[in-house]
């Protein structure tokens, strides 16, 4: 059985490892002896490591006296290796020479919008010269907001985890009480409306999630833009007019576009707005599925139900929603065909839009 050591024995050993070691950082002349000496000092496999490892074998109140010395023998020689470190760094040969405020300086990084925040402000600008506000609603909302208000049925799936980020502890609850991740931005438009005194039109921009796959289409977290105004004779032809001024502030010139019949629970009646795929010209390719077409913008006539949750009287007003998919529309501006490179916070990518 091996004999336990003796604290005076520790105690000296750990003076001979202090002792020498101020000594080397006094004697060190370069950085590369001071690293040196850290490691073989206070590094993983240092003395000092090697006595804080005897300490185990003294009783208690030896442990006590010892653990405190090799404490302060490490921090003397730490605060010494690093006033030793200051001093090579300090009198580096470089920092000598004269400042030539002749040399030509470095130019800083520039900077850029990210493509999707562009076309949101590129957006927001066209809207304002149509008299349209601006307003933002919060990323945490609820189920009353984002299905009930809606007029979404108490059994669509769109309600269930496969779709729907909901919140910890939201299982068994129902209404306000069910927070989650917002699915989509349309529920903030019941907010608006119990707000604000109609007439009016806004348009609210943001990030949306689903709990979906991702693909070349497709990312949990996206960015929507919505539109809605709301009179009291509004024709349904209004949103062709929103959809071409959206087109036409990306793109820069006419985009061929086709409506189809499409139902959604908060609109009656109800469309989808497909257009020219701007990556192939209508040839097919990954990012149309080789169709040439791009779903990019549902919408219709505000549901009866979903004015009277906004506290709108539907007899009185109507209005026309259109909803963008802005990531889709980035996609086609800048001939895009993965949505997920988007999303990447990838440099290189990302540089080409500075």
């Amino acid at each position: 059985m091996a004999e336990m050591p003796a604290e005076t024995d520790v105690l000296r050993r750990l003076s001979e490892i202090h002792s020498d070691a101020m000594a080397a950082v006094a004697r060190a002349s370069t950085l590369e002896e001071l690293d040196a000496l850290r490691r073989d000092v206070i590094g993983k496999s240092g003395a000092l490591l090697a006595v804080r490892r005897m300490i185990g074998g003294l009783d208690e109140a030896a442990r006590r006296v010892v653990g405190a010395a090799v404490n302060d023998a490490y921090r003397d020689i730490s605060e010494a290796l690093t006033r030793r470190e200051d001093e090579f760094l300090d009198s580096e040969p470089a920092l000598a020479l004269p400042l030539d405020v002749t040399l030509p300086g470095i130019a800083p990084r520039s900077g850029g919008l990210h493509p999707t925040l562009q076309m949101m402000y590129d957006l927001n600008d066209a809207f304002a010269a149509l008299n349209f506000a601006v307003f933002a609603g919060p990323e945490i909302s609820s189920e009353l907001f984002e299905f009930d208000n809606m007029n979404f049925p108490p059994d669509h799936p769109a309600r269930e985890s496969m779709d729907t980020f909901w919140l910890h502890g939201a299982a068994g609850r129902q209404g306000a009480d069910r927070l989650g991740l917002r699915p989509h931005l349309t529920g903030a438009s019941v907010r608006y409306m119990q707000q604000h005194t109609p007439p009016f039109r806004f348009v609210y921009p943001g990030r949306v999630y689903r709990n979906e796959s991702t693909d070349a289409r497709h990312e949990r977290a996206f960015f929507q833009y919505e539109m809605l105004l709301i009179d009291r004779d509004v024709p349904l032809t209004v949103s062709k007019f929103l959809v071409d001024t959206v087109l036409d502030t990306v793109f820069g010139h006419p985009v061929r576009t086709r409506m189809r019949t499409g139902f959604f629970p908060f609109v009656e009646p109800g469309f989808e707005i497909d257009m020219e795929c701007q990556v192939c010209g209508g040839a097919g390719c990954r990012t149309c599925r080789g169709v040439g077409w791009l779903e990019i913008m549902p919408g219709g006539t505000p549901h009866p139900n979903v004015l009277r949750a906004g506290g709108l009287d539907p007899e009185e007003w109507t209005g026309v929603y259109v909803s963008v998919g802005l990531d889709r529309l980035v996609m086609m501006r800048y001939g895009i065909d993965d949505v997920r490179l988007i999303h990447s916070a990838d440099l290189r990518f990302l540089a080409q839009f500075r």
